[in-house]
């Protein structure tokens, strides 16, 4: 019969060995700190804590062994885990070295490193406690041809996979940020390590590429040229009829799109627009620019079509179709002059909703109507540039647009947004003056275009409605002058604010009229 005083005693001595509270409490206290540093990283953290009390426990057991006089099994199991154990601690000292002390004295080797480092403490701690054991396992590895074949054999490749991993860091072949192509995989490189790399790609997926098929294939880095920035050149295409010049087209796309304000599009080099081929029926062409941030490249492409969308229908440029023969009839007429209708309502209420037109009559605001031209402006556009001559004014019938003031040497500054059924540019319809202020489109932006020849035939048949107007404008200049003094003189944006006489004597100036 066992006794229990006995047998306890004899576990304890076994389990509870002079070093045991030692590694304990380093163990906690390592955990403790990659807790705090790294709380990335406490997924891992939590395995290797749990391999660890797994070896641990299992030393409990080996020392249950050796109390029921089972001195084999007992020393078998004991030095199995306590190699087990081993390997945690060697995982956190590592962890904390690699991850915590070299990065914080701004060190950062390659995550390789730490596998590679690791991996050979584990083999040496495995060969010093096994020697420990009394079994040396360089004898016989070194004295067994076989052996080291098979192992040799077995581990070609993870030892292509480490080979590969050192020499793709070695080389600088690609590092962690970079953007890489593998077959049909694209994405960023997050981690390299002792076996494998791993790319993320848009559609949140991660790809474990082994080492050693980077080393044996080709593989593309996107974005990366010399010492230039990261930025990928990418092509947006469309169509256009025959009827309109190249020329025309490439300088309309070109000017909209290098005028325009859009994320992640480079400055330098600039975008451009070049006539790629000829097709059945239209030219086809492609808008290259260059993307800057590789992540978000189809809403970026996505982005410039808007613009050049916009640019082609401000200009009078249709995108090109396909084209069929169609047998039209009575009622197809009808429809199109339903459409023409509901549209000249549409125009009629705009121009009712600003002040500068309310003196106009019914007939005056038919005709008016009539001359607008749609344009549409995408996210970002420049809509007008203080300092520009244009005898144009807009209507914002949807969305927003912000204003702002500009000095030489100093950076622009935000006077106030345009909300829809606004109206800006006025004073160069009016008079020819240049463009007091830069507008530029805050979303979507939807307008209306008035030329000065559409304004020219009314007040030419009714010069006094150039005297009601030159007052509005006068009260708009002020409303400009207040807003001018909020931001501060010292902004060096302040302008003359022209008084009615003075507004109305340009207008009658420039539309040729005879003093009143």
């Amino acid at each position: 019969m066992i006794n229990s005083t006995t047998f306890w005693g004899d576990v304890t001595g076994y389990f509870w060995q002079e070093e045991a509270p030692y590694v304990l409490g380093m163990v906690v206290l390592l955990a403790l700190v990659l807790f705090r540093f790294r709380p990335e990283d406490r997924r891992p953290l939590y395995n290797t804590l749990g391999f660890y009390l797994i070896a641990f426990a299992g030393q409990f057991v080996s020392a249950i062994f050796y109390a029921l006089n089972m001195k084999t099994g007992a020393a078998v199991l004991h030095e199995a885990f306590v190699i087990a154990g081993g390997v945690a601690v060697i995982r956190l000292w590592g962890a904390l070295v690699f991850r915590v002390l070299l990065p914080a004295a701004r060190l950062v080797p390659p995550g390789i490193l730490e596998d590679i480092l690791v991996m050979m403490a584990y083999i040496a701690w495995g060969m010093v406690r096994l020697r420990y054991a009394g079994l040396d396992l360089s004898g016989i590895v070194t004295t067994s041809a076989v052996i080291t074949a098979v192992i040799a054999f077995s581990m070609q490749d993870t030892l292509g996979n480490i080979l590969g991993g050192i020499a793709l860091q070695m080389e600088n072949s690609i590092e962690i940020g970079d953007w890489i192509k593998v077959d049909d995989v694209t994405g960023k490189v997050v981690d390299i390590r002792w076996r494998s790399t791993a790319i993320e790609t848009r559609n949140w997926e991660t790809v474990v590429i082994p080492n050693s098929q980077l080393m044996k294939n080709r593989f593309v880095i996107l974005g990366r040229h010399g010492d230039q920035p990261t930025q990928l050149r990418r092509w947006v295409w469309f169509n256009v009829d025959f009827s309109v010049a190249p020329a025309r087209v490439c300088s309309v796309v070109e000017s909209a799109v290098r005028g325009a304000e859009i994320r992640n599009v480079a400055g330098q080099p600039e975008p451009n627009c070049v006539l790629m081929d000829f097709d059945h029926g239209y030219g086809r062409y492609a808008l290259r620019y260059w993307l800057t941030d590789l992540l978000p490249d189809d809403p970026t492409d996505g982005a410039i079509r808007a613009h050049i969308y916009a640019a082609l229908n401000r200009a009078g440029i249709r995108l090109a179709v396909p084209e069929y023969n169609i047998h039209t009839v009575k009622e197809g007429e009808k429809h199109v002059e339903a459409v023409r209708s509901r549209e000249m309502v549409r125009r009629i209420e705009a121009l009712r909703r600003v002040d500068l037109f309310s003196k106009l009559s019914e007939d005056e605001l038919k005709s008016v109507a009539d001359g607008l031209k749609y344009s549409p402006f995408a996210h970002g556009d420049t809509i007008m540039r203080q300092g520009d001559t244009a005898h144009w004014l807009y209507i914002i019938t949807a969305g927003e647009a912000d204003v702002y003031l500009e000095a030489p040497g100093q950076d622009r500054r935000h006077l106030t947004t345009l909300p829809e059924g606004s109206m800006t540019g006025e004073m160069g319809l009016m008079t020819g003056a240049p463009r007091r202020a830069t507008v530029i489109a805050r979303s979507d932006v939807e307008c209306y275009r008035l030329d000065k020849s559409t304004f020219e035939n009314i007040l030419r048949s009714r010069p006094a409605i150039a005297d009601e107007i030159s007052q509005i404008l006068a009260l708009r200049s002020a409303a400009l002058e207040v807003a001018q003094q909020d931001l501060g003189a010292q902004a060096g944006v302040r302008q003359p604010v022209p008084q009615h006489g003075e507004i109305l004597g340009k207008i009658r100036k420039f539309f040729g009229l005879s003093p009143g």
